[in-house]
C-alpha cells in the first residue's frame, strides 16, 4: 500500500498524526507546505492524502484543486479550524473525501483516515477489475445494433444521444465511444445533470472565479475544463434546468463558455454525448427543453433496448453478473439452474440490467446452496409476482441490408408506425436512429413502500393549504427517507448506498448534511 501524506505547517500536528497511524501499521510521509507536496507529486503518489487548510508558502484549497485535477479518485480529507468552516465547505465541494474540524480526537481522525484508505483501495480494485472485464454483452440481435453503430462511430467526432431506460447500461455505452474514439488518450469527464442540486450544477459544468459566490474561495475548473481533448457525459441531460440549457447551447454552437463570474471567454475541445430515459421531443412540446439545443444533441440517436426486448441475453448476463459478484465477495461463484434461468427471463425487469446485477449479488449472498434454484429467487421473481402469462415473443418483419426479412407470426399492430427491435442500423443525417426503435412492453409491477403514502397525504395536505414551499418541503423528505432506506439496506456504508442510488460519493455526502441525517 501506498504511503499517507500528511501536509501542515504545524510540526505538533504532524507529530501527532506520524504516531497515531504508525501504531496502525499505516506508513506515513510528512510536508510542511504544499509545495513539496506538488513537487513530489510529479513522481508518486499517496494512498490518502490529509492537508491543513491555511499555511504559509500555498493555500490547502488550491492545493486540493491541483490534486483533484490530477488524481480525481484519490481521497483528500481537509483539516481545518472551526473559524474555517465555510472553506472545509467550499474544500467539500471541490472534491474533499471529508473534512476533519480542529481540534480533533486522535481515535476519531485514525477511523476517518482508515474509511479513506478503505475507500481508496476499494476503487482501485474497481478500476482494476473495470479494466478486465468486458465492455458489454449481448447476442440479441438489438444490442448486435448498438455494437455496430459503436463500431462505425469510432472514428468519428460528432455529438450522440443515448437514449433508453434507466438501467440499460448508457454510460458502458457512452464509455465505449469514448474509447474506441480518436479521443481515447484524452479525459473521460460524466456528470449526472440530475444527482446535482440547481445552485451548484452551472458551477460543476463551467467552473468558477474566487469570489463568484458565498464559499468559492479559490478558482475552479468545471467540467468543461476538466474533459479538454476528451469526452463529457452528460447523463440524464432530460433534467437540466431550462436557464442552464442556453449555456450549454452556447458552447455547442462555438465551444466558448464563461466561469461562473468570469469576464474571459475560455475554449474547450470536447465532444459530448448526452444521454436521457427522458422522452425529449414530449419536453420540447411541453416547454421544459429548448428545441435547439435537442436539435443540437441529437445528431445521432442511439437508442438502447430494454433488457425484457432482448430476454435471450438475460442467462448470460445473469451467469457474468454472479462470477462478478462471487469475486468481489471472494467467495465461489454460484451456478444457476435452467428453471431458475427460465423465471428470470420470464420477469420484465423494470430496472433493466441494472436491477438484474443487483438480484444477482443478493443471490450470490442470501442463495442457501452453492446451485440456485427458482425457489431461491428474491420475491418480486416469484410466479404470483409476475405478469400474467403470455406467448413469446413473436418474430417481427425486419429491414435488412438486402431486403425484408419476414419471420411469422407477425406481433400485433402497434398504435403507431415506426421501426422495430433487430432492425438494421444505417446512418442517417440528422436525428438519425442507430438503434431499434422504442417498443411498448408490458406494465411492471411497482412497490408501494408506506413512507410514500404518508408523503403522498402531507402533500395533498399542503397543496390544499396553498402552502408556498410545497416543492422544497416535499422535496426534502424524499430525499431524506430515500437516502435513509439505502443506508438500512447497505448497513450504514455510504458509498455502496451511493452506488445503489446511482448518485456520486461527495453528492450522498452532501446531501446527509444538508438534511440534517448525521444527526
Amino acid at each position: 500500500m501506498k504511503p499517507i501524506w500528511v501536509v501542515d505547517d504545524d510540526q505538533s500536528i504532524r507529530f501527532v498524526l506520524e504516531k497515531a497511524l504508525a501504531r496502525e501499521h499505516y506508513e506515513v510521509r510528512s510536508f510542511a507546505n504544499p509545495r513539496d507536496v506538488l513537487a513530489a507529486l510529479e513522481s508518486e503518489q499517496p494512498q490518502v492524502m490529509i492537508s491543513d487548510i491555511r499555511m504559509p508558502g500555498g493555500s490547502g484549497i488550491d492545493l486540493l484543486a491541483k490534486v483533484k485535477a490530477r488524481w480525481p479518485a484519490l481521497p483528500v480529507i481537509v483539516m481545518t479550524a472551526f473559524s474555517d468552516l465555510d472553506s472545509a465547505v467550499s474544500a467539500f465541494q471541490g472534491g474533499a473525501f471529508e473534512y476533519l474540524p480542529k481540534p480533533f480526537d486522535v481515535t476519531k481522525a485514525v477511523e476517518l483516515i482508515r474509511r479513506a484508505v478503505e475507500e481508496s483501495l476499494r476503487e482501485a480494485v474497481q478500476a482494476e477489475r473495470a479494466a478486465e472485464m468486458p465492455e458489454m454483452l449481448g447476442q440479441a440481435p438489438a444490442m448486435q445494433d448498438v455494437f455496430r453503430a459503436i463500431g462505425r462511430l469510432s472514428q468519428s467526432h460528432v455529438t450522440v444521444l443515448i437514449t433508453g431506460e434507466s438501467g440499460t447500461g448508457k454510460e458502458l455505452v457512452a464509455r465505449a465511444l469514448h474509447k474506441h474514439s480518436p479521443r481515447a488518450n484524452g479525459p473521460f469527464v460524466a456528470i449526472n445533470t440530475a444527482a446535482i442540486p440547481k445552485d451548484l450544477l452551472e458551477s460543476e459544468l463551467f467552473g468558477h472565479e474566487r469570489g463568484a459566490f458565498t464559499g468559492a474561495q479559490t478558482m475552479r475548473r468545471g467540467r468543461f475544463e476538466q474533459a479538454d481533448g476528451g469526452t463529457l457525459f452528460l447523463d440524464e441531460i432530460g433534467d437540466m434546468p431550462f436557464d442552464l440549457q442556453t449555456r450549454l447551447l452556447r458552447v455547442l454552437s462555438d465551444g466558448q463558455f464563461y466561469r461562473v463570474g468570469g469576464h474571459q471567454p475560455l475554449k474547450a475541445n470536447v465532444r459530448v454525448i448526452a444521454a436521457t430515459h427522458q422522452n425529449l421531443e414530449a419536453r420540447v412540446k411541453q416547454g421544459v427543453f429548448r428545441e435547439d439545443l435537442f436539435h443540437r444533441l441529437n445528431v445521432i440517436r442511439l437508442r438502447l433496448p430494454a433488457l425484457r426486448e432482448r430476454r435471450e441475453d438475460i442467462p448470460m448476463l445473469a451467469r457474468f453478473f454472479l462470477g462478478k459478484s462471487a469475486k468481489e465477495l471472494g467467495v465461489e461463484a454460484k451456478r444457476i439452474t435452467d428453471a431458475a434461468l427460465a423465471r428470470l427471463m420470464a420477469f420484465d425487469f423494470p430496472g433493466n440490467v441494472r436491477q438484474l446485477e443487483n438480484i444477482c449479488h443478493w443471490l450470490t449472498v442470501m442463495a442457501p446452496a452453492q446451485v440456485i434454484e427458482a425457489k431461491d429467487l428474491p420475491p418480486e421473481l416469484a410466479p404470483q409476482a409476475a405478469p400474467a402469462a403470455a406467448p413469446p415473443p413473436a418474430a417481427v418483419a425486419v429491414q435488412a441490408p438486402d431486403g425484408p426479412v419476414t419471420a411469422a407470426p407477425a406481433p400485433p399492430p402497434a398504435p403507431a408506425p415506426g421501426p422495430v427491435p433487430g432492425a438494421a442500423v444505417t446512418a442517417e443525417p440528422a436525428g438519425a436512429v442507430l438503434a431499434a426503435a422504442e417498443v411498448v412492453g408490458p406494465p411492471s409491477s411497482t412497490v408501494r413502500l408506506p413512507w410514500l403514502e404518508d408523503l403522498e397525504r402531507e402533500a395533498r395536505a399542503l397543496l390544499q393549504a396553498g402552502s408556498p414551499e410545497v416543492w422544497d418541503t416535499l422535496t426534502r423528505q424524499f430525499e431524506g427517507r430515500l437516502i435513509q432506506t439505502a443506508l438500512e439496506v447497505t448497513r450504514g456504508r455510504r458509498i455502496e448506498a451511493a452506488q445503489k442510488l446511482g448518485i456520486g460519493r461527495n453528492t450522498i455526502t452532501r446531501k446527509i448534511q444538508e438534511l440534517g441525517l448525521d444527526d
